[in-house]
C-alpha cells in the first residue's frame, strides 16, 4: 500500500496522445486469422466465419476500483477479465479487445506501462488480440473502457432466455471469495490510514484477496462443456451476486427456481473469513458479486455428463414461473430470493 516516492515519472505530455498509444501498444501482436487489421488505422477489420459476440464495460476509479490497494498491473488484467467473462457467458470464444483510457495528469507514463502490462498478460493468457482503443485526459482519476469481441456457432450461442422448468441450475467454482477479499482489503486500508508504518500480513487471506484483485474468467468451463458435449440452455456470469444472476435467468426465461443453500459451493477460507467478520456466508455468496464464475442451466438428461466434476456444482433446479424463485435453507425453509447484489447507482456501494 505504500507508494514509492522515488520512482521515475515521465509526463504523458512528452508523448502526446498518438505517441502514448504507439508506446503502450508496440509489443502487442496479432494472433487470430480473423483479425485482418488491428491497431494503426481508423478502425479494426476482422472476418469472423461464425456469429460475432460483443460486450463492453466501463470501470471508474473510486466506483469500481481503489488504487490504494489495487496494483495497476492487476487492474489491467481484471479489466480484461470482466469483459471476457461476458463473452464466455454467451458460450462463445473471445478473439479480440479494444481498450480506451482516460487519465488525469497525476499518472505518469510508468503507471500506464504497468496497467498495460496487466492487459498484455491477460491478452496472452486468454489468446485475444488488442485491436484498438483510445486515450484521453480526465479531470480526475482514471476511467477504463474495454470492449471484448468473440465468435460462436449460431446453434451454440447461449442466452439467458433458454431455461426450462426442471432444468438443473449449475455453477462453476466457488462463491463469495471476491467479496470477502474486498472486506479484508478495506479493513487493512483503514488500519493503514491510522498507522502508515503498518504493513499488513495478507498471507492468511491470499486466496480471497487474489479473487478480488486478479479474477480469472472461466474460459476453461466453456471448453469443458464442449468436451462433455453439454450445451447449456441458459447462462450468465456472476458479477453482481448469485441471487441477482438467478433472477436475471428467471426473468429472461420466464421460469422460477429452487436454490438449495446446502449446495452453494464455498471455499473454507471464505467460511473462516465470514466467521472473522461476523457475516453470514450464504448471504455473501448470494449478494457479494465479482466472482466471475459461470451460472447456467442444463437439461436433466445431461446430469450424468457433469456429475462428479470438481469444477461444477448443481445448486438447484428451475420451476414453473408461477412458483417463484426461492432459497431452500438447510432447515428446509423457503425464502424468496431478492436482488441484493452490486448496483453502481447505489450511493452506499
Amino acid at each position: 500500500m505504500l507508494e514509492d516516492k522515488n520512482q521515475e515519472r515521465t509526463s504523458l505530455e512528452k508523448l502526446g496522445e498518438f505517441g502514448l498509444i504507439d508506446h503502450l501498444t508496440k509489443n502487442f501482436k496479432i494472433n487470430h486469422k480473423s483479425t485482418l487489421k488491428g491497431i494503426g488505422d481508423d478502425a479494426a477489420v476482422f472476418d469472423h466465419t461464425e456469429k460475432t459476440v460483443l460486450t463492453t464495460d466501463l470501470l471508474i476509479e473510486g466506483v469500481h476500483f481503489d488504487l490504494s490497494y489495487m496494483p495497476l498491473k492487476h487492474l489491467g488484467y481484471k479489466a480484461v477479465m470482466v469483459n471476457l467473462s461476458d463473452v464466455y457467458a454467451m458460450n462463445a470464444t473471445a478473439t479480440s479487445i479494444t481498450v480506451s483510457l482516460a487519465v488525469s495528469n497525476r499518472f505518469p507514463l510508468e503507471a500506464l506501462e504497468e496497467l498495460y502490462a496487466g492487459i498484455a498478460l491477460a491478452a496472452k493468457v486468454f489468446n485475444v488480440d488488442l485491436i484498438g482503443g483510445d486515450t484521453t485526459s480526465s479531470s480526475s482519476g482514471m476511467l477504463i473502457s474495454i470492449t471484448a469481441i468473440g465468435e460462436a456457432k449460431e446453434k451454440e450461442i447461449t442466452y439467458r432466455s433458454g431455461a426450462k422448468p426442471n432444468d438443473l441450475l449449475v455453477v462453476s467454482g466457488d462463491l463469495g471469495a471476491a467479496y470477502m477479499g474486498l472486506q479484508v482489503l478495506d479493513r487493512e486500508k483503514e488500519v493503514f490510514k491510522v498507522n502508515p508504518n503498518n504493513q499488513p500480513d495478507l498471507s492468511p487471506y491470499s486466496y480471497i484477496v487474489e479473487r478480488q484483485l486478479k479474477p480469472e474468467a472461466r474460459k476453461d468451463i466453456v471448453e469443458l462443456l464442449k468436451e462433455m458435449e453439454v450445451l447449456p440452455t441458459a447462462m450468465i456470469d456472476i458479477s453482481d451476486g448469485l441471487s441477482s444472476e438467478i433472477l436475471h435467468l428467471c426473468k429472461s426465461s420466464k421460469v422460477g427456481c429452487n436454490l438449495f443453500e446446502e449446495k452453494i459451493p464455498l471455499d473454507p477460507t471464505v467460511i473462516s473469513a465470514c466467521e472473522e467478520f461476523n457475516v453470514d456466508s450464504t448471504m455473501v455468496a448470494l449478494s457479494g458479486g465479482e466472482d466471475y464464475e459461470l451460472l447456467f442451466t442444463i437439461s436433466q438428461n445431461d446430469f450424468d455428463k457433469i456429475k462428479g466434476n470438481p469444477s461444477l456444482t448443481v445448486i438447484g433446479h428451475m420451476t414453473d414461473e408461477r412458483e417463484g424463485a426461492y432459497l431452500v435453507t438447510r432447515g428446509n425453509t423457503k425464502i424468496e430470493l431478492t436482488a441484493q447484489g452490486w448496483n453502481s447507482f447505489n450511493s452506499d456501494n
